[in-house]
């Protein structure tokens, strides 16, 4: 590494709070050690540009780490060190929390795994975050051998890692020594990324992937190419954010769980990003609703009020050529996102980032010079999202031309005050600067309204020539660099009202369905013809009442087969079943539960069951509420009620499905051996002969 005068200028300005980020690259591909625990290491044992100074120091690094950091499943052992030598060292998450009833506190070590470790009150009052979530420290334990006390190990000296105390005036007072340039490459040399190595857009793009960390309530969407770090800052950068890769979401996890009337994830972090978006899976339409309820007003109504800061960040992959999306007629620059996302949610984002323009991750990329420590600037930025708000001045300030409507007005001020924070914390940007970020923020949220304009069939969203006026009184037109004179996108054609009979007319609006693939192309972009559309698929047949039969030794039922159809839209169902008492009865009752949570709307199961003599019932009662509590974190209650006479087998459910099963749950005969096909795949196993009866009530 060759430093330059940024890194003289960042080391001495703010001293003691600077680390090469190359070194951090080095080490981290050896680890899943938290980036800032690695920074405090690197500032500690790598403090000097000397290339043997700063090689023994990464051996140092690499020794601490190995020996103090405990892993999820090294924490016997390391109890066990402890004991056996009446001390220990360790780096882990610490968290303290007071016990109402013994009116003491106690700690809580993540990795070390351990929950009740005494703490003198000097450590947590002198590191107030320990109470607010938890810090991770270099902590010492000590071993307690007196069996008669409620602890094993106590707290000898605790020494935080992350930054303990921040003060943002100090933050501002030192920002005000760069210029906005400078401090630009500051803010993406401590992201890890070398500036000089970028165009000025690009640098603009990688700043927008932060708004979302400053600016409460802001719904950001990126789609691009695989391999350009879309997820990295809301993963690794800060512990104020957190990630969920694809898969379902329930509202139970994400917002309220009316079960154990807890709030979700959405009132604890800064923001929740959600990777791979296409991937996610949304079983309940409530969860929807909700969800367009929060992104437009940063509140929603489940059983309670829930007011949340929590910014959304939506990214993923987009396979086609950008070139023929924007000039097909039939497809959109949003036909990645999942089916349930309509034009309502789409039209809540506040910008959308042309991923497609930011380069795949490369080691030229990647700097190597110093940059702010990641817990530092993690800190700063919190403090700008929860005690900062620049919305009305910046609204104030912005002269927006008349195809500004709410929406997309509030867009383009929450993106232009993002920036603001980003660049500006404490100060004002000129006049140049700001209308440099207006222009970026009415790009990125008109490339929301030109999808919107494409997938409606009429004029609602037709104002998408958005500007402003700058200094001068000039009114400038912001255009997206791929639609720039695209007639499909600009001007998309328009179709006509349904017939009264449900017919579609052959001008109506294209289907913007996801089937039909678009292929890649590396070439000029040749005009596109409409794409031919499958008419639509024919529509399942109803279920029908019925009787189904099943003999002995048949194989391709599972409760999921059997029931899964049947249960669709239900909110509450009553099983009667007198026989789940025993382990493989309540392992069944578990699958059964399985699928109702799959069902995805379903949130209270009733079990009415039976029992011989009261111990059957505690031990059965034991173990239903594991699978209780389990049900509670997806927002299912279980309640269980005991009859001392049950004859009955049913599955009742208030869609007006009534199943009336002949033996129950019971319907498998037993594997002869637990590692034969069939064991785990109840399709794959064998069954019991029996009736099974659906009917349909009103």
């Amino acid at each position: 590494m060759k430093s330059d005068s940024l890194d003289d200028k960042l080391n001495d300005v703010f001293e003691g709070r600077c680390v090469r980020k190359d070194l951090v690259q080095q080490l981290k591909k050896g680890t899943n050690i938290p980036t800032f625990v690695l920074e405090f290491l690197l500032a500690r044992f790598c403090a000097s540009d000397d290339p043997d100074e700063i090689a023994e120091g990464k051996q140092a690094v690499t020794d601490t780490i190995q020996k103090q950091y405990v892993r999820p499943n090294e924490s016997n052992s390391a109890q066990t060190q402890v004991k056996l030598e009446a001390t220990g060292q360790f780096i882990d998450k610490v968290k303290v929390t007071h016990n109402e009833k013994e009116k003491r506190h106690w700690a809580e070590l993540q990795n070390f795994g351990s929950t009740r470790v005494a703490i003198n009150e000097r450590h947590f009052s002198e590191n107030k975050r320990l109470l607010e979530g938890g810090l991770w420290c270099e902590v010492t334990l000590g071993y307690n051998p007196v069996e008669e006390d409620k602890y094993t190990f106590y707290v000898e000296d605790l020494r935080p890692i992350q930054i303990s105390r921040f003060s943002y005036e100090e933050f501002a007072k030192l920002r005000g020594e760069f210029t906005r340039d400078e401090w630009q490459h500051v803010i993406l040399r401590s992201v890890g990324l070398e500036p000089e190595n970028l165009t000025p857009r690009e640098q603009l793009h990688f700043l927008a992937r932060l708004i979302p960390l400053v600016e409460q309530n802001y719904n950001f969407l990126e789609l691009g190419p695989r391999g350009t770090g879309k997820s990295y800052v809301y993963s690794e950068f800060t512990p104020y954010s957190t990630l969920i890769s694809g898969g379902q979401t329930t509202t139970a996890t994400l917002f309220y769980n009316k079960v154990k009337k807890e709030v979700g994830i959405i009132g604890f972090w800064d923001v929740i990003a959600f990777d791979e978006v296409a991937g996610i899976k949304v079983k309940d339409p409530g969860t929807i609703q909700i969800l367009k309820d929060y992104m437009a007003n940063g509140h929603f109504n489940l059983a309670a009020e829930v007011i949340a800061p929590a910014s959304l960040t939506f990214v993923g992959n987009i396979d086609d050529s950008i070139e023929q999306l924007v000039a097909s007629e039939n497809f959109d620059l949003c036909r990645p996102l999942p089916k349930e996302f309509d034009l309502a949610i789409i039209h809540r984002f506040h910008g959308y980032v042309p991923g497609w323009e930011i380069p795949p991750n490369s080691s030229n990329l990647l700097t190597d010079h110093y940059g702010l420590i990641t817990d530092y600037l993690a800190e700063a930025f919190h403090h700008l999202f929860g005690k900062v708000n620049l919305f009305a001045i910046t609204k104030e300030r912005a002269k927006l031309n008349n195809q500004h409507e709410g929406r997309d007005e509030a867009g383009v001020i929450k993106t232009v005050a993002g920036l603001c924070k980003l660049l500006h914390p404490g100060a004002t940007p000129s006049d140049e600067e700001f209308e440099e970020y207006l222009g970026y923020a009415i790009e990125i949220r008109r490339r929301v309204k030109e999808q919107l304009n494409k997938r409606k069939s009429d004029d609602e969203f037709a104002n998408i020539n958005l500007g402003y006026f700058n200094t001068k009184g000039e009114e400038i037109i912001v255009e997206c660099p791929e639609s720039k004179g695209v007639a499909a996108t600009l001007s998309p054609a328009r179709g006509t009202l349904e017939a009264q009979d449900g017919s579609t007319p052959e001008a109506s609006k294209p289907n913007l369905s996801p089937e039909p693939t678009i292929q890649k192309t590396t070439t000029e972009p040749q005009p596109v013809e409409p794409t031919k559309v499958a008419p639509e698929a024919a529509l399942p047949e109803p279920l029908r009442e019925g009787e189904l039969r099943i003999f002995h030794g048949d194989r391709g039922f599972s409760y999921h087969t059997l029931f899964f159809a049947h249960l669709q839209r239900a909110k509450k169902i009553v099983l009667e079943d007198p026989f789940i008492r025993t382990k493989h009865q309540i392992l069944n009752f578990l699958r059964f539960c399985e699928v109702c949570v799959e069902v995805g709307t379903i949130d209270t199961i009733t079990l009415v069951t039976t029992y011989e003599h009261d111990y059957q019932k505690t031990q059965a009662l034991e173990q239903l509420n594991i699978v209780a509590n389990s049900l509670s974190e997806h927002g299912v209650e279980l309640k269980i009620q005991f009859k001392t006479t049950l004859h009955d087998r049913s599955l009742r459910a208030d869609n007006g499905w009534i199943i009336q099963l002949g033996r129950g749950l019971d319907i498998f005969l037993p594997p002869d051996d637990w590692l034969e096909i069939g064991s785990n795949d109840y399709n794959l196993r064998k069954c019991r002969e029996t009736t099974i009866t659906y009917v349909r009530h009103s």
